[in-house]
């Protein structure tokens, strides 16, 4: 049996898994919500499929998305990863990725996990929408103006309001899959659970 889903995950296996059981899915754990973190800024002007097929080339690189690990990257350490072909071999956001760490650590230490952190901005329980078309899902929202702003003052780099909508949507801070997909209703009873 064919099952509806939103019309961006398309044909490519790849996107088709990554639609059916990540993509909106509540994360909670700090080392899952850094390594979305990572990716969507390494994303930034590409697509997300360029980024899904280097996904596990990120992961040996950045040592399982270990923060702290990440964090403490030297100069050496960056010139390696600008001569690996399995990442994004940017230098701006390789370095964001080492800052991102550094500033994620010092929001751990302000809120004790980052989880406590980014979700206190929906009140800890995923935002649900109901969206028929995939041109109704917007790009940015004044929620995601807010916490990219906050993100900014703490020293986070490469978290522009859009790629904070898609890491919140791909976190599972809010709901974005269209009404019509099945997994709309699959994701909203996975927030109810954890009421």
């Amino acid at each position: 049996m064919n099952k509806t889903r939103c019309l961006w995950a398309g044909s490519d296996p790849l996107y088709i898994r990554y639609h059916d059981r990540e993509w909106g899915v509540p994360v909670h754990r700090d080392r899952r919500l850094f390594e979305f973190l990572v990716l969507e800024g390494a994303q930034a002007g590409l697509s997300w499929i360029t980024v899904l097929r280097k996904r596990a080339a990120y992961r040996k690189a950045f040592e399982g998305f270990d923060f702290r690990r990440v964090a403490v990257y030297d100069e050496r350490r960056i010139m390696e990863l600008l001569a690996n072909p399995g990442i994004i071999r940017n230098r701006l956001k390789i370095r964001s990725a080492i800052n991102n760490a550094r500033a994620f650590l010092e929001v751990r230490r302000e809120f004790a996990t980052f989880s406590s952190y980014i979700w206190r901005f929906t009140g800890g329980r995923p935002l649900q929408n109901r969206w028929s078309a995939t041109g109704d899902i917007p790009a940015r929202t004044p929620l995601s103006d807010e916490i990219a702003s906050d993100l900014k003052k703490r020293g986070f780099s490469f978290v522009g309001s859009t790629i904070v909508y898609a890491h919140m949507q791909a976190t599972g801070m809010v709901n974005d899959h269209m009404v019509g997909c099945f997994r709309h209703s699959e994701v909203r009873r996975l927030a109810e659970q954890r009421k």
